[in-house]
C-alpha cells in the first residue's frame, strides 16, 4: 500500500529514480470473468427487485463455472443463462480456448442471506452489512484525478479489450502494467516501463503481434497521457513469447481476487474487501464508492492535490465508527478540517450512500469489465460537491 510519501526509490546507473508501478487486466482474465458473472447476476436481481440482497461468488476453470453465495430476492433469474451470456460477451466463443460459452458446464450452489445479518441491515435499522474499513483516493496526476500508473494501466487494458473484439487472432485474456517515474515533489516526470501481455491464436506470429500491440494499443494510450513510445525505455509485449493457453483454461479465476486492479493500483491504501457480486448494503462496495466520491471532490475543490479518505463501519450500525482524511501534506486546510467538511456535507450511512449514488440499479457488470474508478458516468465519479466544499472551506 502507498504511504503517501514519495513512491518507491530505486537506484541504477548511479542515479536515483523514484518509481511506482500499477497493473490492470482485461475482462477476459479469469478473475475478471468471475467478477463479471457475479456482477451480472447482481444486476439481473436488481433489475427485477431493487431490494435484492446479493453476495455472489464465482469460480471458473477449464470449461467449468461454479456459482455460489447468498441471494435473497423476489427476482426470478436463470443464473446459468446469465453466466453463459457474460462468457459469450467477453469473447470466449472459441472451443480451442478450453472455455467457451456454448459448452461450459455451469453449476449453482445458492442459498439465502443469513437471517442474523439481515437483522442489522433491514430498512428499519439500516446498518452496515459487515464490519471493515474502506479507502478512497484522488490526486491531480490525471484529468480523471487518478494516479497516473493506475489510470494508464486501465486505459491500456480497455483499449486492448477493444482490439481483442475487433481482431479474430486475439483472445480475451490480457494484462497490462505501467511504471511511472516521479520527481522529488512526487510529480510524474516520465514513463519508465510498459508491459502488455495478450492471449492469441496460434496463427498470430509473435513479431506481427508485438508490432500490432505497440502501434494499436500502447502508442495511442501513451499519446492520450502526453507521452510517446520513443520516450519509454522499456516496452515488453508478450515477453515470454507465445500466449496461446490462457483464460480459465490456463488459470482458475475467482471473484474478488483483483482488488488492487479494481481500485488505485496500490497507490492508495486498501481495506481488503472486494466489490463484485455484492449489493450496495455491503459497505465493502458502497463505502469504497463514497470514499472515492469524497476524496475526488476534495481534490476537485482545490483543497488538496492528493487525498485519501478512510471510512470504517461496524456490522448493524449505520453511522461509520471513524472517518479520516489524509492529504499527505498537500492540503490548503488541515486534514481535520476536511474531515469535518465531509461530516457536514455527506450522509455516510449505508442508506444515505445508496440514495446519494443511486446504487439500487443494474450498473455493476460494467464496473467489473471496464473499471470502477476513473471511468466517466459512474455516479461516484461526479464532482457536484466540489463547489459547496470550496465555499464551506472559506468559512473555517
Amino acid at each position: 500500500m502507498f504511504s503517501g510519501e514519495n513512491p518507491l526509490r530505486q537506484k541504477g546507473n548511479n542515479m536515483e529514480k523514484r518509481l511506482f508501478t500499477s497493473e490492470c487486466v482485461t475482462c477476459g482474465h479469469p478473475d475478471k470473468v468471475a467478477d463479471a458473472i457475479s456482477d451480472a447476476i447482481l444486476d439481473a436481481c436488481l433489475a427485477q427487485d431493487p431490494d435484492s440482497r446479493v453476495a455472489c461468488e464465482t469460480m471458473v476453470t477449464t470449461n467449468f463455472c461454479l456459482i455460489c453465495g447468498e441471494i435473497t430476492t423476489r427476482a426470478q433469474v436463470d443464473y446459468p443463462a446469465v453466466a453463459r451470456q457474460v462468457i459469450r460477451e467477453i469473447g470466449y466463443v472459441y472451443p480451442e480456448c478450453g472455455f467457451d460459452a456454448d459448452t461450459v458446464e455451469i453449476q449453482c450452489r445458492i442459498h439465502t442471506q443469513s437471517a442474523d445479518i439481515a437483522l442489522g441491515t433491514n430498512d428499519r435499522v439500516g446498518g452496515a452489512g459487515d464490519q471493515g474499513m474502506m479507502f478512497g483516493g484522488a490526486c491531480t496526476q490525471t484529468k480523471e484525478l487518478m494516479p497516473l500508473p493506475a489510470a494508464m494501466a486501465r486505459a491500456l487494458a480497455n483499449r486492448l479489450t477493444a482490439c481483442i473484439r475487433s481482431n479474430d487472432l486475439l483472445r480475451p485474456d490480457g494484462k497490462t502494467q505501467v511504471t511511472a517515474e516521479y520527481d522529488e515533489n512526487n510529480q510524474v516526470v516520465g514513463i519508465e516501463a510498459v508491459v502488455v501481455s495478450v492471449m492469441h491464436s496460434a496463427d498470430f506470429e509473435i513479431q506481427e503481434l508485438r508490432k500490432y500491440i505497440r502501434e494499436g494499443v500502447i502508442a495511442p494510450v501513451l499519446e492520450q497521457y502526453g507521452f510517446s513510445v520513443e520516450q519509454v525505455p522499456h516496452i515488453h509485449i508478450n515477453p515470454t513469447g507465445h500466449f496461446v493457453i490462457g483464460g480459465p483454461d490456463g488459470d482458475t479465476g475467482l471473484t474478488g481476487r483483483k482488488i488492487i486492479v479494481d481500485t488505485y493500483g496500490g497507490y492508495f491504501s486498501h481495506g481488503g474487501g472486494a466489490f463484485s457480486g455484492k449489493d450496495p448494503t455491503k459497505v465493502d462496495r458502497s463505502g469504497a464508492y463514497l470514499a472515492r466520491y469524497m476524496a475526488k471532490n476534495l481534490v476537485a475543490a482545490g483543497l488538496a492535490t492528493q487525498v485519501q479518505v478512510q471510512l470504517a463501519y461496524a456490522i448493524g450500525v449505520a453511522e461509520p465508527v471513524s472517518v479520516r482524511v489524509d492529504s499527505f501534506g498537500t492540503g490548503v486546510i488541515s486534514d481535520e478540517a476536511m474531515t469535518q467538511l465531509l461530516r457536514k456535507t455527506c450522509d455516510m450511512t449505508p442508506g444515505g450512500i445508496i440514495r446519494k449514488l443511486n446504487l439500487r440499479r443494474p450498473i455493476y457488470k460494467d464496473t467489473a469489465m471496464t473499471g470502477h474508478f476513473g471511468v466517466e458516468n459512474r455516479p461516484w465519479e461526479a464532482t457536484d460537491l466540489a463547489d459547496k466544499l470550496k465555499v464551506l472551506a472559506k468559512t473555517l
